[in-house]
């Protein structure tokens, strides 16, 4: 193999072998993922391998490992196939109409928080719906809803994404989560200058939020003594609980969190989280999203009142 067989037909199942084996490790394994025999994932990939022109992987104490040029294919195979898989399911939704699946993306800590009982909800009164919920950084979500990978999903505002149309659906409010051991869990809130000194637990640079907290310390001239970052509200709940220090979060996400074990308290001054409810803007939403969107705007309004109500 030498050259591109450009008269070497590629098939999907040859790209879906391909994958499963890099996933996998083995052919064998392979084959037990995809439910065909192991010959045939051997035909599937010898298929493959004619067509690009040069060998995708080595063997090595009965495992399969992927050439560095497999490695450069993988990622755009990956993207074939959820392509195709895309196709797949809007030919099935069109077909049932009403009926089918959703893909739905967004922050762990929002699916697991206030997106849960919506959830639960919307699929009680459509008991004929799928739903596929994933969570993705904010910049693979963005892509995967604006390339239409995904049907919708939510997102942290401000977001200007051309690829994006973007409806605000909810808002909450920042908290500091803590251990009713800690010397500040006696207060009723916590400001900014009661933070001198304290060991922090904040969520990662480069989040909108975070630059909102950056810049209220360095406003009131507080040097922040970061103890532990991290990238989901949970974990910093997790280890406010073990008394590390006072994370910075936002209340709809972290209330989930709280117990005996973990205090919220409010942060002054006061932020704002706002979350907005993503669609691709190069087609518009399909039956099954326009009547989850609608779902979530009556869900989450109501959800809102009942919040603000109790802040």
């Amino acid at each position: 193999m030498s050259e591109l067989n450009t008269q070497s037909p590629l098939s999907l199942k040859s790209l879906e072998a391909f994958r499963a084996i890099i996933q996998t490790g083995s052919a064998t394994a392979a084959a037990s993922a995809l439910g065909v025999t192991q010959p045939a994932i051997s035909r599937l990939l010898a298929a493959f391998e004619e067509h690009v022109g040069f060998a995708l992987f080595y063997r090595e104490k009965s495992r399969l490992f992927p050439t560095d040029e497999a490695l450069a294919l993988f990622k755009e195979v990956e993207l074939t196939l959820q392509g195709a898989e895309r196709i797949s399911l809007l030919a099935r939704n069109i077909f049932n109409s009403d009926l089918g699946w959703l893909k739905i993306v967004a922050p762990n800590s929002f699916i697991a928080g206030p997106l849960a009982d919506v959830v639960a909800d919307f699929l009680r009164q459509h008991p004929r719906v799928n739903i596929s919920l994933d969570t993705h950084s904010p910049a693979s979500a963005r892509e995967m809803v604006a390339h239409r990978s995904a049907d919708c999903g939510f997102i942290q505002l401000p977001e200007n994404h051309p690829g994006l149309r973007v409806e605000p659906m909810l808002k909450s409010h920042t908290m500091c989560a803590l251990s009713p051991a800690h010397p500040l869990a006696t207060r009723s809130y916590i400001e900014v200058q009661d933070l001198q000194g304290e060991n922090l637990i904040l969520l990662g640079k480069g989040r909108y939020s975070r630059l909102q907290i950056d810049d209220i310390f360095r406003q009131a001239k507080v040097p922040m003594k970061v103890k532990l970052e991290t990238h989901t509200v949970a974990i910093a709940c997790t280890f406010a609980k073990r008394n590390l220090g006072v994370a910075i979060v936002n209340d709809m996400l972290a209330r989930q969190y709280a117990d005996s074990n973990l205090l919220l308290l409010p942060f002054k001054p006061t932020l704002i989280y706002e979350y907005g409810f993503i669609t691709s803007a190069h087609a518009p939403m399909s039956r099954l999203s326009q009547a989850f969107f609608e779902h979530c705007q009556r869900a989450f309004s109501d959800m809102q009142a009942g919040y603000l109500a109790t802040f």
